[in-house]
C-alpha cells in the first residue's frame, strides 16, 4: 500500500531474499506466499522507496505493508556530452551483451482475452525458457511444464490475434526490440529526451523520452532506468499515451488496427555476475475492421520469472513447444502451480477465471 493515500501499489517486485523466490502485486497490490523457515523480503518499485521486510514482523495471514512514494524526492538532471539516442544505443548492445546467455528461465506466464469488452478466453502455464545466442542473436526453446486455457473463441476472430508469441516474446525482451524507434537516427528529432538521477538508487539514471508537441504518429512515451556504473537496462516503460492517440488519424479500412490502449513493462535484475528478465507486463486494446463489423480486442499478458538457472535442461525435440500461443496446446494440470507463481488474480480476475473454468 501507499503511505500517503492508502492505495493498493501495482507492479511491486516481491523476492524472498533466502529462497530467491520472485512475486508481483496484481492491481489489488497483493502477493501471496509461505515463508517456510526464517527469510527477509524485500520490496521495490520504480516509484518507491524499497524495503527490506523482517520475517518476524509477518505474523499475520494478512499483513499490510506500507511504501513511501519518492515524489518528495528532487530530480537531478544529468548533463551528458553525448546525445541521450546515443546512451541509448550503447545500453542496448550492452544489455544485449551482458545478460546471462545460455540460461534458462522457469517462468509463469498468464493471459487474459478480451473481445466486445467481454472476457472470452484464459489461459496460464509454468513455461521453461532455454535461451540461446545464435549468430548476434538471441533465441529460445520453449517447454511447458503445465497449462490450463479455457474460453470460448468467436469464429471470426483470427488465431493470429489471439495473445503474444511465446516463441518471440523472449526474444524480443533480450534484444530490446520495444526500444528500437528510440536507436533509428529519423527518431532523434520526434522526441524530447531527458536524463535524470534516478532518485531511489544513486546508481541509476532514468531515460524519459516523450514524442515532440505535434506528433501524429503512433509513438510509445519511454521511460528507461538503467546502471549507469555497468551500462545495463533495469526496466523498460513503454506506453502510447492518450495525446498521442487523439493526433493519430483513425483508418476504417478493412483489417486494420486501430490501438485504443498499449502498454509495456519490462524488469531485469542483476545478481552477482548474472543479469536476466524478471517480469514483464504487456497490454494492448485495439479495434478491428473484419469486414462485418468492427471487433474490439484485448490482451492481458504477464510473465514472471519463478527460477533462473545457467545448467541448460535436457529434453526430446517432441518435447518442444512450437505453436505461437498457449491457446493452441491442451490442458496439463499436474499441480496448483498457479498458486505458486508469483502472481495473484485479483478478486474480480479470480471469479473470471472460475467462471470460465466451470463452463468446462
Amino acid at each position: 500500500m501507499e503511505k500517503d493515500s492508502n492505495l493498493p501499489i501495482e507492479g511491486a517486485v516481491v523476492v524472498v531474499l533466502k529462497t530467491k523466490q520472485t512475486l508481483m502485486s496484481n492491481s489489488e497490490g497483493k502477493v501471496i506466499f509461505e515463508l517456510k523457515g526464517g527469510s527477509n523480503v524485500k520490496v521495490t518499485h520504480s516509484s518507491y522507496l524499497p524495503l527490506v521486510i523482517k520475517w518476524t514482523s509477518l505474523n499475520l495471514p494478512e499483513n499490510v505493508v506500507y511504501l513511501n512514494s519518492k515524489q518528495n524526492i528532487l530530480d537531478d538532471i544529468v548533463v551528458t556530452k553525448a546525445h541521450p539516442q546515443e546512451i541509448i544505443k550503447e545500453l542496448v548492445q550492452n544489455s544485449i551483451k551482458k545478460l546471462t546467455v545460455p540460461a534458462r528461465l522457469k517462468a509463469y506466464s498468464r493471459e487474459f482475452f478480451k473481445l466486445n469488452g467481454n472476457y472470452a478466453y484464459y489461459n496460464d502455464g509454468l513455461i521453461n525458457f532455454q535461451l540461446y545466442r545464435e549468430q548476434k542473436k538471441v533465441k529460445s526453446v520453449l517447454l511447458v511444464e503445465q497449462n490450463r486455457s479455457f474460453g470460448i473463441v468467436d469464429e471470426d476472430v483470427s488465431s493470429d490475434l489471439l495473445g503474444y508469441n511465446l516463441n518471440v516474446t523472449m526474444e524480443k525482451y533480450y534484444t530490446f526490440t520495444v526500444l528500437r524507434p528510440l536507436l533509428d537516427d529519423k527518431f532523434r528529432k520526434k522526441y524530447n529526451f531527458i536524463v535524470k538521477v534516478y532518485p531511489l538508487n544513486q546508481d541509476y539514471n532514468e531515460i524519459s523520452a516523450v514524442p515532440i508537441d505535434g506528433n501524429n504518429e503512433l509513438l510509445d512515451d519511454f521511460k528507461i532506468i538503467y546502471d549507469s556504473k555497468r551500462k545495463l537496462i533495469i526496466e523498460i516503460n513503454a506506453e502510447v499515451s492518450p495525446t498521442t492517440l487523439e493526433a493519430v488519424k483513425e483508418d476504417t479500412s478493412k483489417g486494420t488496427k486501430n490501438i485504443i490502449r498499449s502498454v509495456l513493462k519490462t524488469n531485469y535484475k542483476v545478481e552477482a555476475e548474472n543479469y536476466y528478465l524478471i517480469s514483464s507486463k504487456e497490454e494492448i486494446n485495439y479495434e478491428v475492421n473484419t469486414g462485418n463489423e468492427t471487433k474490439n480486442i484485448e490482451v492481458l499478458n504477464n510473465i514472471v520469472t519463478t527460477n533462473f538457472n545457467i545448467q541448460n535442461y535436457t529434453y526430446k525435440e517432441s518435447d518442444v513447444f512450437k505453436d505461437k500461443t498457449l491457446f493452441n496446446i491442451n490442458n496439463s494440470i499436474l499441480t496448483d502451480y498457479w498458486n505458486v507463481s508469483g502472481l495473484t488474480p485479483t478478486t474480480k480476475e479470480l471469479e473470471i477465471i472460475n467462471n470460465i473454468t466451470k463452463s468446462f
